[in-house]
Parts: structure tokens; C-alpha cells; sequence
């Protein structure tokens, strides 16, 4: 709701009709108000939500609103001035709320999660995610307050684990632009954003070609958010002027193999625990020096997270000692060893193993 109220065992009246008040109505169940709607129509309401018909005379308003701590207002009414009377005559508080979409076209809007840090996500993405009838979730998007950031919407776990893609990546496409041809307002909550490795690019294709309108939100990528948890900078003046994001899923082909080893700049693997033996093989055949500095960071901006610091040589052995799972994010050049210098390194990085030596 819009006011800083603990509705908890209040109750609330909510004067509109059901399908434009719907946003208003799981809000106020889910901060724990018991809740009654006006309504005018004869669409079905929530079980756990109250149904009356909207009074016409000012005697009945007073009546209704008689024992409410709180009336919203989403529709406009011809009666509406009597029943603000009537809630100004009982000293009862009075808000107005937005209206949900009604179209019979709904939309899609893609959402960049970020890291897994639910304080990461964007303004535009709070508020697509509070006007959402269903949010189709990520397993790495951040899910610890999802239920507050959505109270109106149904939760869909879509998420995949890696081997294993429990509803396949046409079966969600299908499942957004149902729907949204239904008239749902439907959010796509991704991990970091839509269009870094999130096949985000796919699903906004399927909507655009069942003619449903679709937006992305751009969202805060690991790529740079997680080395730079754990302290590391993937550009330093002097040290790396460029960086190269990479997709760890498939082993590099040995071309991509040799234009990597040879940029001189900061390499950012991402899903790439599987193949770190391909991959550091690879980079050392085509020139890179055993030396150069690696990092693994698991579990960016988690509680959890660990930063596991090895050499290219070593780094594959150093992994399989210490156990390192995903999601995790591989770093690889100078700028490695820049995670020891300063009090911010420090504070940030959350668990950090030193050299494999050492």
C-alpha cells in the first residue's frame, strides 16, 4: 500500500471493480489486512477476500465503512463523494490506488534480477514486479523478498540448474505469451540481465511474433557486479583497458581459444565451472603464461560467497580440492591480484582463499 500502515488483523475496504482493484486487494491480504471489495460486477473474487455491492445512498456508505481502519479507492464512482463523507464522517483513513490493467491484451516485461542481492534491483524493476499478475522466476534471480516486491502475482519457478532444464526454453516462451494474450501482466524475473546469457533475446522474439507487447528492464550483470564483490576491478588503468565477457556453458572452440589468449585484458567466464579445465588447457596452448592470475568467485553477493585465487597452472587442481560448485564467476588476468590491495577488498568479499600455494 501506499501508506507506511501495519495492517496486520486491520481492516480494509477496497471500493472498485474486481479486475481493476486486483493489484489493490492482494496487497493489502498480503501486508495481513482483512479485506472486503465494492464491487459492481459479478467477476469472481479471492477466496480469502469479502464481496459486497457497492451502496448508493450516503446512510449505507456510512454503514460499509463503519469498522474499517482503511478504504482504497481504485475506481472512480458516481457516488464517490458520498462515500468519502461517509469516511471522513467515521474518521476513517482514505488512499487511492492505481487501476490494474484491464486490456484483453497483456504484456511481457523482461527483468534483469541482478546477482541474487535483492537490494540490487532497479526502481523500474520493483515497480513492474508490484503491478505483475504473474512473475515467471529465474533460479538465480534474487527470490528472498520476491513474495513482497509481488504480492498480486501468482509465482512461477521456471528456473534451470545446470544438466538439468525442468520446463524447457520454448515450453516458458509458450507459457508468456499465453498469458499475456489472456490480459495478465506477466514479469520475466531474470538473474543479472535479460540480454547477458539470459536468452532474453528469444523471448522477446516470441512475444514480438504473437504481437504481444514486451519490454526489457535492464538488470545489474555478474560480469562485472560479482569480481567486483570480491573485490577485483575488471578494467585498471594501466593494467587492463578492455575486458571480454565469455559463456563458460560449452567448451570454446580453439579459435576463440587464441584470440582470448592473446587480448591482453581481463577475461570474465561466466557458467564456466565445467569446462575451467578446457578452458585454462586451452588459454595455456595458445600462449598465455602459467601465472597469470585466476579467481573463482561462488555465489556473488550471497552470504556464502567464496573467492578461491589460483594461478591459470594450477587453477583447474585448486578447484577440485576446494570443491568449487556454481553459480560462480571465473576471472582471468592482472587485475586478480589488484583484490589484495586496499580496506574495500576486504570488507567486501565475504570468505577469501589465498593462493593455491599458500
Amino acid at each position: 500500500m501506499q501508506l507506511d500502515l501495519d495492517l496486520t488483523g486491520r481492516t480494509v475496504l477496497v471500493v472498485g471493480e474486481v479486475p481493476s482493484a486486483r493489484h489493490a486487494v492482494a496487497r493489502a491480504v498480503h501486508a495481513g489486512a482483512v479485506v472486503t471489495v465494492t464491487s459492481g460486477d459479478r467477476a469472481p473474487v479471492r477466496d480469502d477476500v469479502r464481496a459486497v455491492a457497492r451502496p448508493r445512498h450516503l446512510a449505507r456508505w456510512r454503514d460499509l465503512v463503519d469498522g474499517m481502519d482503511l478504504v482504497v479507492l481504485v475506481d472512480a464512482t458516481d457516488d464517490e463523494e458520498r462515500m468519502i463523507r461517509a469516511s471522513a464522517a467515521r474518521r476513517t483513513w482514505i488512499l487511492r490506488e492505481p487501476a490494474a490493467p484491464t486490456s484483453p491484451l497483456g504484456s511481457v516485461t523482461l527483468i534483469g534480477g541482478g546477482p541474487g542481492d535483492a537490494s540490487l534491483l532497479t526502481l523500474a524493476a520493483r515497480d513492474a514486479l508490484a503491478r505483475a499478475d504473474v512473475v515467471y522466476v529465474d533460479r538465480l534471480a534474487p527470490q528472498d523478498r520476491l513474495r513482497d516486491f509481488a504480492p498480486g502475482a501468482e509465482i512461477v519457478d521456471v528456473g534451470k540448474s545446470p544438466g538439468h532444464h525442468a520446463i524447457p526454453q520454448h515450453e516458458i516462451e509458450r507459457m508468456l505469451v499465453s498469458d499475456a494474450l489472456r490480459g495478465r501482466t506477466v514479469a520475466r524475473l531474470k538473474g543479472g540481465d535479460p540480454y547477458v546469457f539470459g536468452r532474453g533475446g528469444e523471448e522477446v522474439a516470441a512475444c514480438r511474433e504473437a504481437g504481444v507487447p514486451v519490454s526489457v528492464i535492464p538488470g545489474v550483470t555478474s560480469a562485472i557486479a560479482v569480481p567486483g564483490a570480491a573485490g577485483i576491478p575488471v578494467t585498471y588503468r594501466e593494467i587492463s583497458r578492455l575486458f571480454t565477457v565469455v559463456s563458460g556453458h560449452a567448451p570454446l572452440e580453439e579459435d576463440q581459444l587464441r584470440h582470448l589468449a592473446r587480448l591482453d585484458g581481463t577475461l570474465v567466464v561466466l557458467m564456466g565451472v565445467s569446462t575451467l579445465p578446457h578452458l585454462t588447457a586451452g588459454l595455456a596452448r595458445h600462449g598465455m603464461r602459467a601465472d597469470m592470475p585466476l579467481a573463482i568467485v561462488e555465489r556473488g553477493l550471497q552470504l556464502s560467497q567464496r573467492t578461491t585465487v589460483s594461478t591459470l597452472a594450477e587453477a583447474t587442481e585448486t578447484s577440485l580440492r576446494l570443491r568449487v560448485r556454481s553459480p560462480a564467476v571465473i576471472v582471468v588476468g592482472e587485475v586478480v591480484r589488484l583484490m589484495h590491495q586496499g580496506d574495500d577488498a576486504d570488507r567486501i568479499s565475504r570468505d577469501v582463499i589465498a593462493l593455491a600455494g599458500e
